[in-house]
């Protein structure tokens, strides 16, 4: 049997494309030798400080603190790995269903995953920061700053090698065996040394299927 190899991906449950990368790893967790472990960033403290931002994209960072915050705290409860469901039910609302980030949405994803949804009020308190940048800087260090999410560390070419990389920007989610292709050309190009961007101009928005 082939060795599973364990990805870890960061993501923050406000970012539409990181949501469109998720669904495609899990995708590509059926067809490739690969587990997906979830982690969380965050899109406020990568933005803090910039007074430069649009307003309205200022007012979506301040609100964006409740939702990660409310991850770590579920992660202290119940250990890392119920990020996996509660990324998919904050998720599901969130970009699906279109919740508010408020304390409705908080409560019905805590209580889908089997969690107590008192820990929605974690949204509103900064106790668990320290917690959640340390998480945010684990994932973000290897890539830089400036890149949001979503972020990917897969074991690289090398035996014991890690590499981490921004993306990919995709959308909709290829499924099945174009998942796992996908996945194989990412991993190609950014296990080579050197590289460092593919990019073009997004036409398209986030097509959630």
């Amino acid at each position: 049997m082939t060795e599973r190899a364990a990805v870890d991906m960061w993501f923050d449950p406000i970012c539409p494309w990181a949501w469109m990368t998720s669904r495609w790893l899990l995708e590509v967790e059926k067809v490739r030798p690969l587990d997906v472990r979830f982690n969380v960033m965050s899109l406020s403290v990568l933005n803090e400080g910039r007074d430069e931002l649009p307003e309205r994209y200022r007012e979506l960072m301040e609100k964006g603190w409740g939702p990660v915050r409310v991850c770590i705290a579920a992660a202290e409860a119940a250990g890392p790995q119920v990020l996996r469901d509660l990324y998919t039910a904050l998720g599901t609302r969130i970009h699906l269903q279109k919740y508010e980030l408020d304390e409705k949405l908080f409560r019905e994803a805590l209580t889908e995953v089997g969690l107590d949804p008192e820990l929605a009020a974690a949204a509103g308190s900064d106790t668990r920061d320290e917690a959640l940048r340390a998480s945010h800087n684990a994932g973000m260090k290897p890539v830089g700053t400036d890149v949001g999410t979503p972020v990917i560390h897969a074991p690289g070419p090398e035996q014991g090698e890690t590499i981490a990389f921004f993306g990919p920007v995709v959308t909709p989610a290829p499924k099945g065996e174009a998942a796992g292709k996908l996945w194989d050309g990412v991993v190609l190009v950014a296990g080579t040394p050197g590289f460092y961007e593919l990019k073009r101009t997004r036409d398209l928005g986030p097509i959630f299927d």
